[in-house]
């Protein structure tokens, strides 16, 4: 018979061990990138696997965010064998010597929640609460039973969101004026009752009680801050990981570095005017893209309609990104085809176009339609699937590093004012149009002429 191998897991001193000594009910964990908090909410499990009646679930928004490269399953795989457990792929689970089992599930609308009707978990778990909604969270809750002699409990790990449920969950474990944790709250446990779906919060569970019944079932919570400093095994082993931490735009660099649960998308955040250097002249780039951002739309004196946008950037050999040119306009949709052709024409073949899919078959057959009259143009489409402030985020970061020039034109100071005022402008099709540029300019792969479409995950 099979030997499972000898390793020694155990969690990193510091916030990991307190995230796995917590009693309470619930506990939150992380805020930052790469506190270790996927590894703790894996382990933190390994404790019960020999109750034969012992069952846990880890919850992700996707199944695909199950599966992706150094995600949740993968992580589980140098974890559960050590524990001699088997893994049954197809269902995403791991079943132990003794009969227990851990599943990985995915929960993207408010309506799956109702698969778990009779459920009863007694470990659960979700990986970045932030992206569940509190319909599903408190749905869920009530599903955290056990009859195994475990006490039910819930732990999850989470990336900052200012807009989440979440945030207000935590809101007394964080600075109010700075937006970040308040470090010697960090693992404190505080009691609430959920009330008309308002939360009741006292220091003690007695508190509670005495207020709202002896009868009530107030839950213990707790929430315990970690960023990258907390894990000092990931900074050994990748060190270039804090690296990328930094090259982040302002807004990402300061929540997913800093831990930031106020930090707001808002204007001059993600573009400032020193940040980009006006130049006379551009080198002879490596590659260079003209991307559209379309609209359909004539100006009228009763509308303001959104601009058609294609803006040229090119890269030179030591990686510096230049807007060389903005063509934008509001027309109808033969005004706009007759722009890409002509403005096609005038760059040359050598120019890669890139033109913006929108969703559904409509979408793709218009798109496909605007690249066969392109026919002899290196031209390609993408399908988005992230919001607009995800996107322009890469491009943001470049800015603020010094890496991205303009050259002197006169569209110069209209794309730099809209670029300022996102996202808060009435218009951003300037940098919507940018950020698309910039994700061709950088893809790595090959884009070759004719229908092809490009899928852009966030």
């Amino acid at each position: 018979m099979e030997q499972t191998p000898q390793r020694i897991i155990r969690p990193q001193p510091g916030k990991q061990m307190m995230f796995l000594s917590s009693a309470a009910d619930i506990v939150i964990y992380g805020g930052a990138a790469g506190g270790g908090k996927t590894f703790g909410e894996l382990l933190e499990p390994v404790r019960h696997v020999n109750n034969p009646g012992f069952g846990g679930v880890i919850f992700r928004q996707q199944s695909t965010q199950i599966r992706t490269e150094g995600g949740l399953w993968d992580e589980s795989e140098e974890i559960y064998p050590f524990a001699g457990a088997r893994p049954k792929q197809t269902t995403l689970e791991w079943i132990f010597p003794s009969g227990a089992k851990m599943t990985f599930a995915h929960m993207e609308y408010d309506k799956d929640r109702l698969a778990y009707q009779g459920a009863q978990i007694t470990y659960m778990a979700f990986d970045e609460i932030t992206h569940f909604s509190k319909k599903i969270f408190f749905y869920m809750l009530s599903r955290n039973r056990s009859l195994c002699g475990v006490r039910p409990y819930i732990r999850a790990t989470c990336n900052p969101d200012p807009d989440s449920f979440i945030a207000e969950m935590i809101e007394w474990w964080i600075d109010h004026d700075t937006g970040y944790p308040i470090e010697e709250r960090g693992g404190v446990v505080r009691y609430f009752l959920h009330i008309n779906d308002e939360l009741r919060w006292a220091a003690t569970e007695a508190e509670l009680k005495e207020k709202y019944g002896s009868d009530s079932l107030p839950k213990s919570f707790t929430f315990i801050p970690a960023n990258i400093y907390d894990n000092p095994i990931l900074l050994k082993k990748d060190p270039g990981y804090l690296a990328n931490l930094n090259a982040l735009g302002h807004v990402e660099r300061e929540q997913l570095l800093k831990n930031n649960w106020k930090i707001r998308p808002a204007a001059g955040l993600y573009f400032q005017r020193r940040w980009v250097e006006v130049v006379d002249a551009a080198p002879v780039c490596e590659k260079t893209v003209r991307y559209w951002d379309r609209a359909a739309t004539e100006k009228t004196a009763d509308n303001d309609p959104d601009w058609t946008v294609g803006v040229k950037m090119g890269m030179d050999k030591a990686g510096y990104v230049y807007i060389l040119n903005v063509v934008r306009f509001q027309g109808s949709p033969k005004k706009v085809v007759d722009a890409i052709k002509n403005t096609a024409s005038q760059d040359g073949k050598g120019v890669i176009i890139g033109l913006e899919q929108e969703p559904g078959a409509s979408g793709k057959s218009e798109v496909q339609s605007l690249i066969r009259t392109l026919a002899g143009f290196n031209a390609s489409a993408s399908l988005s699937q992230k919001d607009k402030v995800t996107r322009f985020s890469p491009l943001s970061a470049q800015c603020e590093a010094g890496n991205v020039k303009v050259l002197k034109a006169p569209w110069n100071d209209a794309f730099i004012t809209e670029c300022e005022n996102f996202p808060e402008a009435t218009h951003d099709d300037q940098p919507d149009s940018a950020a698309g540029g910039y994700d061709m300019l950088v893809e790595p792969q090959k884009i070759t002429a004719g229908a092809s479409i490009r899928r852009v995950s966030g």
